[in-house]
């Protein structure tokens, strides 16, 4: 027997101006405004987009960072962000243009969340008991609902939220394989030529995006899946071979280019396959205790009603809803344990699948714990955002006193300014928040996205407040902007390129605030070298031995006012040692 038992009324969808007012909520904070951060891979990724847009043929086959080779993972997500600041720097800026394939990203990856949901939930093995009175929903009706749902669910996830707002090549393969996802039940559906073409584009963008391993899984997973389904086999091998080929055909659209030219004399597409390989090893327990320990977060809340669903159609056979994205879901899995060194970001792939298995989950809970759920999201994420806006006005006028000092501590020297925009957006926001609430609990709706969507707003409006009230501090603690512009005050008449060992997001924001000039692999030689260490540093190891024995002169030294042990240091060189002189280092100042 089904699990789930509803009537019309819970069924009711949410308005499309609802779902698009939360989406700009969501997407739109927190990209506006923000400057790159500090260990923030959303700066590196960045400076490769740049460097592209403002470079030549031979950036854009060899992604890199102001010189820096940044073969890892595929150019594909670079080329998306290169592309709008070439369209749209002019007008946004080079910041904002490039996060302008962010908000295209996370609309693909919405939709494809949404359509699939919608086509799995109109299926007759999904619909809900009839009802002896008649009453139920319609088929179309019931799989809106769902399709609803499953959007918020996704939303509500704290790992979308976390890197949904960075220009990252994991942030695209999460919306592609949503993607990959829709067009996979699209083709079990109805399975054709065409269907398996379009399952070929998503496998050749996932590759052009994070390498082969992750489709080459998905491939396997989706045969296994077909056969579990009973679907011809012969005919299944033939239309996956299509998508292979079509998959391949769109990865050597970089790949041919890159391996012919030689891009600055080197070889990416090698690189990239050794780091492909790098990404494969057997699991080990540290990996397993890493995946659950990070999931328990990452995937809240989507895991409990996913867990859930498996539980409530365990006496169903052969449920697509249930087969295909829990076939995905197990295939991934194995794939992040097997990684020698996973990335939090990788786990955005597990989000599109385990949203739509939870959305077939929530329907058959009971009334009670989607209650306790209401209560839990209303209790935590109200004292959160109260919690906010207390630090906001702590900041500005000093009280609370504590909360000031801290505030004072953790930003020295920051000056606050009061936002009327930034204020009045914020208040906007938890109006609509205590509005929401009340209409949950005053209405009592039987609707069933009733359950996430106090937990899925009140996520919005914690990342509202965080990205208004206190965006300007947080500039202030994580951005390079004022160290840049400090480096290229101090730089000699005319500049010249700079030696470095600078980590990525920083040299992309040095490069980008303060224009600097770095050298590339191919440059043997610089007259200037800056060096990034701590202050605790008292010898020349941080030095490369490619400038050591060389004579250095001090220029400057700095650092960000929020970080009390990274240090900067220019120098400029003078003149090289004589033969048979010892060599010796830049002189180190004392901590």
């Amino acid at each position: 027997m089904k699990p789930v038992r509803l009537s019309a009324a819970a069924t009711l969808a949410l308005p499309r101006w609802a779902i698009f007012g939360l989406g700009l909520l969501y997407i739109l904070p927190g990209l506006i405004g923000r400057d790159p951060w500090k260990d923030d891979a959303d700066a590196a990724s960045f400076g490769i987009m740049w460097t592209m847009a403002h470079g030549s043929l031979n950036d854009w086959l060899l992604p890199n960072i102001a010189g820096l080779p940044a073969t890892d993972e595929g150019p594909l997500a670079f080329w998306l962000g290169a592309a709008c600041i070439k369209l749209f720097g002019w007008l946004l800026g080079d910041v904002m243009a490039a996060r302008v394939s962010t908000v295209g990203i996370f609309v693909a990856g919405a939709l494809s969340v949404w359509y699939t949901a919608f086509h799995l939930g109109r299926r007759a093995d999904a619909q809900p008991l009839r009802l002896a009175f008649g009453g139920q929903p319609e088929p179309n009706d019931y799989g809106r609902t769902l399709a609803d749902t499953a959007l918020l669910i996704y939303l509500g996830c704290l790992g979308l939220l976390l890197h949904s707002h960075e220009t990252l090549a994991v942030t695209l393969q999460g919306a592609l394989l949503a993607l990959f996802l829709y067009r996979a039940v699209r083709y079990v559906e109805a399975p054709s030529t065409p269907n398996a073409l379009l399952i070929g584009v998503a496998l050749g963008s996932l590759t052009l995006t994070r390498g082969w391993l992750s489709p080459c899984t998905l491939t396997l997973a989706l045969f296994l899946c077909t056969r579990f389904l009973g679907m011809a086999a012969a005919r299944t091998l033939r239309d996956l071979a299509i998508a292979a080929l079509a998959a391949l055909l769109i990865a050597l659209v970089w790949i041919l280019p890159a391996v012919l030219l030689q891009p600055y004399q080197m070889a990416p597409v090698d690189a990239w396959m050794a780091w492909n390989l790098s990404q494969f090893d057997l699991p080990t327990w540290a990996s397993l205790k890493a995946f659950f320990r990070v999931g328990i977060w990452f995937f809240w809340p989507a895991w409990p009603f996913a867990g859930w669903a498996i539980y409530a159609w365990r006496r169903q056979s052969r449920l697509l809803h249930i087969v295909l994205p829990l076939s995905f879901v197990g295939a991934l899995t194995l794939l992040i344990l097997c990684d020698p060194a996973p990335e939090n970001g990788d786990l955005l792939k597990l989000l599109p699948p385990l949203a739509i298995m939870a959305a077939f989950g929530l329907p058959a809970m009971k009334r009670g714990t989607i209650n306790a759920i209401d209560w839990f999201s209303v209790m935590v994420l109200t004292m959160i955002a109260a919690f906010t806006w207390l630090w906001y006005i702590a900041t500005l006028t000093g009280w609370p006193a504590q909360l000031a000092k801290n505030a004072a501590r953790l930003s020295p020297h920051f000056v606050p300014e009061f936002g009327i925009v930034a204020f009045l957006v914020a208040a906007a926001a938890t109006v609509g928040w205590f509005a929401l609430v009340y209409w949950r609990i005053s209405r009592q709706p039987s609707v069933l996205w009733r359950a996430v969507v106090l937990s899925s707003g009140g996520l919005i409006l914690f990342w509202v407040l965080l990205m208004t009230l206190l965006l300007p501090q947080l500039n202030y603690s994580k951005s390079y902007r004022n160290v840049a512009q400090q480096i290229a005050a101090h730089l000699p008449q005319g500049g010249g390129c700079i030696a470095t060992n600078v980590a990525p997001a920083q040299r992309a924001s040095l490069a980008f605030f303060g224009g600097l000039e770095f050298a590339r692999a191919d440059r043997a030689s610089c007259d200037l070298l800056l060096l990034q260490d701590s202050v605790n540093v008292r010898d020349d190891h941080e030095i490369a031995p490619a400038f050591r024995g060389k004579q250095w002169e001090l220029l400057w030294e700095g650092r960000r006012p929020t970080d009390r042990f990274e240090r900067f240091r220019l120098y400029r060189r003078i003149r090289a040692l004589p033969d048979g002189a010892a060599p010796s280092a830049p002189p180190l100042p004392s901590a």
